[in-house]
């Protein structure tokens, strides 16, 4: 892994975004087979993360893929409201028990762990290899493919709908557009991973009772009016880099 990694970041990058579709498209029939909800699903995750978050810290690259505190205060980033807000949006129409226990907890541990990995291989690794290519480029790649990439669900067993996967998308490239302005400004993947990570794992206690086809697009639609209002204040009022961030923090 490490081989590939020093000879083209770029490759790893895509062969990492690959391999975990691929084994989440798996696991959906072997969660039916084993009969408890998001248990394959689970395994692989947490195996996922494991082997990743060992990956970055042998070889020591948590800075440069920002698995450490930001320099920047938070209160240029607003204390983070919105996240929070946004990251609550699963709960909006109510709180319900949609699995079992045992489904429960899997389901759980499955989403906190795909928060972590969406945020190093989108965020991280395809992010930080395109960077230095064009900045634009980087930051529209990452995020679009980060959207379109949840075309899976249509095909993985999941039982999504083509109406609510393409809302997932529309929404998942906003949120992208957002996690990689905070990544790229802040120099921090830890409020892209928490605030994805929660946005997921909220889902485990959504209430689908009653949300009509009106009203689901309408809160998809109040969360990217709020995920792109903030993206453009972060835009607008923060340094283009890390550096320049430090920089502005210390004249300060």
């Amino acid at each position: 892994m490490k081989k590939l990694y020093e000879k083209n970041e770029q490759t790893f990058a895509i062969v990492w975004i690959v391999v975990y579709c691929v084994l989440l498209s798996l696991a959906n029939p072997l969660n039916e087979k084993i009969g408890i909800e998001y248990s394959a699903s689970a395994i692989f995750c947490i195996l996922l993360t494991i082997i990743l978050f060992v990956f970055i810290r042998k070889n020591k690259l948590q800075e440069r893929y920002g698995l450490c505190k930001s320099p920047v205060p938070a209160r240029r980033f607003l204390y983070y409201v919105p996240l929070f807000i946004i990251a609550t949006g699963n709960l909006w129409n109510g709180v319900a028990v949609n699995y079992s226990l045992s489904g429960a907890v899997c389901h759980i541990a499955c989403m906190l762990c795909v928060g972590f990995l969406e945020e190093v291989i989108f965020r991280g690794f395809l992010f930080k290899a395109m960077e230095k290519d064009g900045i634009n480029s980087a930051i529209i790649v990452s995020s679009v493919t980060f959207g379109i990439g949840h075309i899976v669900n249509l095909f993985n067993g999941s039982g999504m709908d083509l109406v609510n996967n393409l809302c997932q998308i529309c929404f998942a490239i906003a949120i992208g557009f957002l996690l990689v302005t905070i990544f790229y400004r802040g120099g921090s993947l830890l409020p892209c991973i928490i605030v994805h990570s929660a946005i997921n794992t909220l889902s485990t206690f959504a209430n689908k009772a009653g949300l009509t086809l009106e009203k689901h697009m309408i809160h998809v639609l109040v969360l990217m009016f709020i995920t792109v209002a903030y993206n453009l204040v972060l835009t607008k009022t923060l340094p283009k880099s890390q550096r320049a961030n430090t920089n502005d923090t210390k004249d300060k």
